[in-house]
């Protein structure tokens, strides 16, 4: 079985919301990038709470954009055992440290879990700090196969994080 890991955190002292996914897929790892799967919609549903076309920019840029509307990126799962890219074959896995993560974001609002497994793990380490808005997201993966127009209007929430 194959140990995958997770990138860094991609934040600053600015960050008021933060979006969590569970581990970076195969193409995310091979790319060293988040969400590099195209058939992934996290950049148009992200894109679409800020008014911005992230898929049009590089990777690089998105990133910087993210930054600039106050959005941080990371992963519940540090590393983990997994073959393909599902959450459901996730295995031996070892969680970052939220909370420690959380208590260094001193603008932090709200934290919006990408998707159920996001969700299960980060809720159960960040339950306890106080003045945080905890959002559950449809995943924005393709194996999740809810209507890119229904997802758009979930992720449409994180708006008042901002």
């Amino acid at each position: 079985m194959d140990l995958k890991r997770c990138f860094p955190p991609v934040v600053d002292q600015h960050t008021r919301l933060l979006l969590l996914g569970s581990l970076p897929g195969e193409r995310s790892l091979a790319q060293a990038q988040y969400y590099a799967h195209p058939q992934n919609r996290f950049w148009e549903l992200v894109g679409a709470v800020i008014g911005v076309d992230l898929r049009a920019q590089s990777y690089e840029m998105r990133l910087a954009t993210l930054l600039a509307h106050h959005i941080g990126l990371w992963d519940v799962i540090a590393e983990a055992e997994r073959q393909g890219s599902l959450d459901a074959a996730i295995r031996n896995q070892s969680h970052n440290a939220l909370a420690e993560l959380v208590k260094t974001l001193p603008a932090l609002k709200a934290v919006g879990f990408n998707g159920g497994t996001s969700a299960r793990i980060g809720r159960r380490q960040l339950l306890g700090i106080s003045g945080l808005m905890l959002i559950d997201l449809p995943s924005s993966s393709p194996a999740y196969t809810l209507a890119l127009a229904q997802k758009q209007q979930a992720w449409q929430q994180l708006v008042s994080a901002l």
